[in-house]
């Protein structure tokens, strides 16, 4: 990594969506020493990467384009942005057209894993490869997938939880969007987690990795669940929306904690509202995705599956992950 330390979420910036409709370039064009390498060295030029996000409503994953519009730069590659706005259905659509447009490389950050499968098969099936970022795809041969280790964020932060409650008590999870490997690992490594934490799960539901939903979930959740004494959400826009939810009771009655540690996260944790996060790195994330789709479009045999690494974070040590 560049640095040493978790590079954290910036505000959402305006969302800059590159047309589609930019000259596709031949796949083929550029000699295989053309790839761009692991530091985003130049290389990808003549290359036309689209990027096919979630959902650029969540600051996660503008920080993660951001990333991969550097490396774009660096490497000489164009990159084409398309937003899926949560929808499955539009991801899809938007890879069909990356494949009439003739795409160097497809990087997908599914809506939903399962989903995806269908949905990159156009591609492959044109010899298009496919990168995943973030959330694995489902019944389809990607080349690589690039993401946190998720799993083992879920079991630091049921830990981190659990010494917050003082090693006792009821917690409400705050799913994500069913379907997704984010969501599914997270929670996974969360309960895994609980045992040894001393803390139970007494309700889940997913909130879509939504702060309006986290909010109405959250708020539903606590008044069926009143002995309650924290909250894992599994994204920082939820446990925002908990914190809401809960009011002046955020860190002081009921513990609140994250996943992501984005720039609004962090302040809370500052001022005390939520007790806690789990850091990525979307940035590094977007970045290492690009240089190993130019890689892959080069014909150059990349790693199956490319960790980033994860840390939790809470006011003892949130100044280190502040940019």
């Amino acid at each position: 990594m560049a640095r040493s330390t978790f590079h954290t979420l910036a505000a959402v910036t305006s969302v800059s969506v590159l047309t589609l409709g930019l000259a596709a370039c031949n796949r083929d064009s550029a000699p295989a020493g053309d790839a761009a390498g692991a530091t985003g060295t130049a290389g990808g030029a003549g290359k036309t990467i689209t990027l096919a996000v979630s959902t650029l409503n969540n600051p996660f994953f503008v920080d993660l384009r951001d990333g991969a519009q550097e490396a774009a730069d660096a490497g000489g590659a164009t990159l084409n942005v398309v937003d899926a706005q949560n929808d499955a259905a539009t991801q899809a659509n938007q890879i069909a057209d990356a494949v009439t447009k003739q795409a160097s490389v497809v990087i997908i950050n599914p809506v939903d894993s399962d989903a995806a499968g269908s949905a990159v098969t156009p591609a492959l099936n044109a010899n298009i490869p496919v990168v995943a970022v973030d959330r694995a795809v489902n019944g389809a041969e990607v080349a690589s997938l690039i993401s946190s280790d998720n799993v083992q964020g879920g079991k630091l932060a049921a830990e981190a939880l659990g010494k917050a409650m003082g090693g006792s008590g009821e917690v409400i999870v705050l799913q994500g969007v069913p379907g997704t490997s984010a969501s599914r690992d997270r929670g996974q490594g969360f309960t895994d987690g609980v045992a040894g934490a001393g803390i139970s799960v007494i309700a889940q539901q997913p909130a879509n990795f939504d702060r309006t939903q986290g909010l109405n979930v959250a708020t539903n959740l606590l008044q069926s669940n009143s002995g309650a004494k924290g909250i894992f959400a599994e994204n920082d826009e939820m446990a925002l929306g908990a914190i809401q939810a809960l009011g002046n009771r955020a860190g002081q009655e009921v513990m609140v904690f994250g996943f992501d540690g984005t720039a609004d996260a962090l302040a809370a944790i500052e001022a005390g509202t939520m007790v806690g996060t789990i850091a990525q790195q979307p940035k590094e994330l977007g970045k290492e995705a690009v240089n190993n789709a130019l890689k892959v479009a080069a014909g150059e045999t990349v790693e199956k599956q490319i960790p980033v690494e994860v840390k939790a974070v809470t006011k003892e040590n949130v100044n280190e992950f502040k940019q």
